[in-house]
């Protein structure tokens, strides 16, 4: 079973950049795909954007397209989130999840089967 483990939030302020990590372990990383979600006070956890095990298929969020970067780093079994222009709407605590299949070309939010225990972003006005 893979251990994720986030690291890169902090309170920052409107228009601000922040990249968020996630480090796994406990398993091949480079077989799987990766998500990245986020939870706001209050509401339910959604998706902001996934990667598949190349890096070859990339799919976000309306919300966060155009602004949020995801990549991955196999050789460092590590994923990040570049966040760009963020926003008070962007303060949540942030996930990465795993695939629970190997090697899918393109995973999708319901099949994510491993989790961390997230990172909080607070944007201020």
């Amino acid at each position: 079973q893979p251990q994720l483990v986030e690291s890169g939030g902090g309170l920052v302020q409107a228009g601000d950049s922040l990249r968020l990590s996630c480090t796994a372990s406990g398993r091949t990383f480079s077989n799987y795909g990766m998500g990245w979600f986020r939870q706001a006070p209050g509401k339910e956890r959604e998706f902001v954007g996934i990667i598949n095990w190349t890096g070859g298929y990339i799919a976000y969020a309306d919300s966060v397209e155009g602004r949020f970067t995801i990549s991955r780093d196999n050789a460092k079994k590590t994923l990040y989130l570049q966040m760009n222009s963020l926003k008070p709407e962007d303060t949540a605590v942030y996930y990465c999840a795993a695939d629970s299949s190997p090697l899918r070309k393109y995973p999708d939010a319901g099949g994510m089967g491993y989790w961390g225990k997230g990172t909080l972003v607070t944007v201020s006005s």
